[in-house]
Formats: C-alpha cells, sequence, structure tokens
C-alpha cells in the first residue's frame, strides 16, 4: 500500500473519530427533554448530562496531548476511540441520571484524548502539508458537529434516545480499522522522559474548577461558587511554577515565546468564545421564534456545505501565502454575521437577515478554522505537536464554554432589565408582549457581545500573527520530515 494511500486512511480515520467526539458534544443537547422525562433528572440534571462532557474535554486535552506525545499518537488516539465506545455503550444502557452523567464524563475523558491526538497524528503524517490535512479534517469535523443536532432530533423522534450512544459503536469500530491500516513509516519521534502528572493534574484541576465557577455562578450565582474560582486560581498558579521546575513539563511556557503560537491562541479564545455563544443560542432562538427543533437543526446545513467546498482550500491557502490575512478577515466576517442575527425579532426576520447572516458567518468560519488550527499545531516544535494540539483545543474548548457561560449571564441581566420578571428567557410559545420583547432584546445582546468577540478576535491576528514566523515553521517541519 502506498504512502499516500495510508495517510488517506489516516485522515479517515481522525476525521470519523474526532467526529464521534465533536458530534457527542451537540448531538445529545436535543435529546435532553426526552431523557429527563425517561430518567426524571430534573433541570440540573439535565446541566449535568451536558457539563460532565464538556468539562472532562476542557480539564484533560493538556494532558492528553503530552500523554500521546510520550507514548505514541496512533496507539493513544485508538485507545481513545476504544474508551469512547465503552462509555458509549456505558451511556446508552444507562439505568438512572447518575449512571448516564458518570458516562457522559468518562465520554469526555476519552474524546479528549481522541480529538487532540487527531489532529497530532495528522501532522506527523503529513508533515508540511499538514495546511490541507488540517483543512479536510477541519471541513469534514465541522459538518458532522453541525449535523449532531437534526441527526439526533431524528434518531430520539424515530427510535430512541439510546441510540444517540449505541450508534457511535459501529463507528468506533470502523475508526480502528482505519487508524490500524493508515499506520505511515513512524518519523523519529523523541521519548521524552516521564509523564508530568503533577502537571497534568493541575491543569486539570485548574481548568475544571474555572469551567464549573462560570458555568454555575452564571446559573446560581456567582457569590455562591466563589471557591471554585479560588481553586482554580491556586491550582493554575500551582501549574506555572511545576512546569517551570518539572525536566520534562507537559506545558514547556517557553512555547509561549514563540509569537504565533502565543497569538493563535489568544485568537482561538476570543473566537471559539465568540462560536460557542452562537450555537447554542442560536439554536434556541430559532425555537423561541417558532421553528421546530429539527428546522433549527436544519438551519446550519448551508454553513456544512460552504465549510466542506472551502475548508481545504483555504487551509492550503494559508501553507502557500501565510494565515495573517484569512486569520483577520475570517473572525471579521464571523462578527458581521452575528450582527445580523441580532437584527432578528421575528421568524419572518430568519429570511431577511439570518440567511445573509449564514453566508457571512460560514464563509468566515471557513476562512478562519483550518488556518488558526494548523497555525497553532505548526508554531510548535515537532516534538511537542500533541501538546500544541492540547493546548489550542483546550483554549477552544475554554473560551466556548466560559462565553457560554457569560452570555448566559448577560441573556438574564438584559431579560430582566426589560420586563421578563417572569417565565424563562428565550422560551418557546412565548407569547405575552413583554416577555417576548425582553427575549428578543437578550438575544440582540448576547449576539452583539459574541460579535465584539469575533472582531477582537480579528484584531489579535492582524497585529499578532507573523506570516514570516509561519513560514519558518515550515521549514522546521520540512527539515524533521526528512531526518
Amino acid at each position: 500500500m502506498s504512502e499516500e494511500r495510508q495517510r488517506r486512511l489516516t485522515l479517515a480515520a481522525t476525521v470519523l473519530g474526532s467526529s464521534l467526539a465533536f458530534i457527542d458534544a451537540s448531538v445529545v443537547v436535543v435529546a435532553l427533554p426526552t431523557i429527563e422525562g425517561d430518567l426524571k433528572l430534573g433541570l440540573t440534571g439535565e446541566q449535568w448530562v451536558f457539563l460532565a462532557y464538556s468539562l472532562a474535554l476542557a480539564a484533560l486535552y493538556l494532558p492528553a496531548g503530552a500523554v500521546g506525545d510520550k507514548r505514541g499518537r496512533r496507539e493513544t488516539f485508538v485507545l481513545g476511540v476504544v474508551g469512547f465506545a465503552l462509555a458509549s455503550a456505558l451511556a446508552g444502557a444507562a439505568p438512572t441520571g447518575a449512571v448516564l452523567i458518570l458516562a457522559r464524563g468518562l465520554q469526555g475523558v476519552a474524546g479528549a484524548f481522541v480529538s487532540t491526538n487527531s489532529l497530532a497524528l495528522l501532522r506527523e503524517s503529513y508533515g508540511r502539508e499538514a495546511g490541507r490535512a488540517v483543512g479536510l479534517w477541519t471541513a469534514f469535523t465541522s459538518v458532522a458537529t453541525i449535523a449532531g443536532p437534526p441527526v439526533g432530533g431524528v434518531i430520539v423522534e424515530w427510535f430512541s434516545w439510546r441510540w444517540i450512544f449505541f450508534i457511535n459503536l459501529p463507528l468506533a469500530v470502523a475508526t480502528i480499522v482505519l487508524a490500524e491500516r493508515g499506520r505511515c513509516p513512524q518519523r523519529k519521534r523523541e521519548q521524552v522522559g516521564r509523564l508530568d502528572l503533577p502537571g497534568a493534574v493541575l491543569a486539570a484541576v485548574g481548568f475544571g474548577a474555572l469551567t464549573y465557577g462560570m458555568v454555575e455562578g452564571a446559573a446560581h450565582g456567582f457569590a455562591a461558587h466563589w471557591w471554585a474560582f479560588l481553586v482554580a486560581g491556586l491550582a493554575l498558579a500551582a501549574f506555572a511554577v511545576v512546569e517551570t521546575r518539572v525536566e520534562e513539563p507537559m506545558l514547556p511556557l517557553t512555547l509561549f515565546r514563540r509569537r504565533n503560537l502565543a497569538f493563535s491562541n489568544l485568537e482561538t479564545f476570543l473566537v471559539y468564545g465568540s462560536l460557542g455563544g452562537f450555537f447554542f443560542f442560536f439554536t434556541i432562538y430559532l425555537q423561541f421564534l417558532g421553528f421546530s427543533p429539527l428546522q433549527s437543526g436544519l438551519a446550519n446545513v448551508p454553513g456544512s456545505l460552504v465549510m466542506i467546498v472551502l475548508s481545504a482550500r483555504f487551509g492550503r491557502v494559508a501553507d502557500e501565502h501565510g494565515p495573517r490575512l484569512l486569520l483577520t478577515i475570517g473572525p471579521a466576517l464571523v462578527g458581521c454575521g452575528l450582527i445580523l442575527f441580532s437584527l432578528m425579532g421575528e421568524k419572518s426576520d430568519f429570511w431577511r437577515y439570518g440567511i445573509v447572516g449564514l453566508l457571512l458567518f460560514s464563509f468566515g468560519l471557513a476562512m478562519l478554522v483550518a488556518p488558526i488550527t494548523s497555525t497553532a499545531l505548526q508554531s510548535a516544535p515537532p516534538r511537542y505537536t500533541g501538546i500544541a494540539s492540547g493546548l489550542n483545543q483546550t483554549v477552544s474548548r475554554v473560551g466556548n464554554l466560559l462565553a457560554v457561560a457569560t452570555l448566559g449571564f448577560v441573556v438574564l441581566l438584559v431579560y430582566e432589565a426589560n420586563g421578563g420578571d417572569t417565565g424563562v428567557a428565550l422560551a418557546r410559545h412565548q407569547h405575552d408582549p413583554t416577555l417576548h420583547s425582553a427575549s428578543v432584546a437578550a438575544f440582540r445582546a448576547a449576539m452583539l457581545v459574541a460579535a465584539g468577540l469575533a472582531f477582537a478576535g480579528a484584531i489579535v491576528a492582524w497585529f499578532g500573527i507573523s506570516n514570516r514566523e509561519a513560514r519558518m515553521s515550515q521549514e522546521d517541519t520540512a527539515v524533521a520530515d526528512v531526518s
């Protein structure tokens, strides 16, 4: 079998494996009302079915990347897929809400090892051509993520909510087969000491506590969750100290001396916060305006088509001409799309403003995601590819969760300030004129804040990203490929 075919099989494996992890982050949202009725979770239980997965991902991306660098990226990726399949089986068979929440947390643990090492494995397999491969990976995994809600709606409506988990089992088997058949001649990889367990634990505790404090604080009051921020601050401070003293740190802080690595991750934090706010509130708001859950999910299909067609091409453009311009224009287009979404006050406004907003948003997203991911990975030395991947995905996940929590707080404040003293903001079938108007104002505020994050990301790219450094990183990768 030719090396090129092996690379393609590896690409297919990473796309399928990462799609499993990404879909389960979104598809469960559609099924939550049905799950709640079956397992009697209550609202808090519903929240934790979603949060247990997301928190585990955010907390373990960095350790997962470090494990892949030290133990082998393909091997770690495959073991992650196996773990994800086992956790999915437990989730599908869960007899109680507590078991389901536990299974979701285990899915998140395994998903961190899958998604982080999929990107590192691509760079290891494709070398200096990784930008195009990451573009293809981005296109298809983004489609899977966006397709999650409508597909979940179909499965829940026609079959059972348990099948949103059971369907992962045959897909996991296919992923493992593709990964094993796609084994390329392994490039030399430095084995660097022991795993930095103290750093891994502190990073997990720090990011987990910070995310927990923001999410729960926004929902139930920050005063009651001050301790989470204290724990997060102490853990992250201790993490920084440990990483400067251990012989082989999990996150070498010297990496941040590389301009593109620092600024691409700062942009990732801002822009993925904007994207997280959009994906969470936009689907809810469409249902508030009168669209069905399935229709709300299908509204993202045009954007997925744009991603399929353009992501790999934009990744190639970034490889050939540098990522700076794309990383500036992309977030700016996303921000413009979000402003148009903020103008939707009635169902008919979707056809007036929403369609154009989706086009701008989709083009901006396709222009952004592959170049920013490739830049974040290539800006690190090849030996630290897994760590760079884990760092970038940690930043994106934490930015996403913190933004959703913050925008939720904004929605609540604006809703109450505009007369929403009863009911629930953005609730379906909200016919009272005052409450309806308050929800519209709340959504508008959330979209404007999200747009501000996107525009801030564009500014960071324009002033921070260096095309010259990107070309030098590509040359370093080419030298590593030869050696």
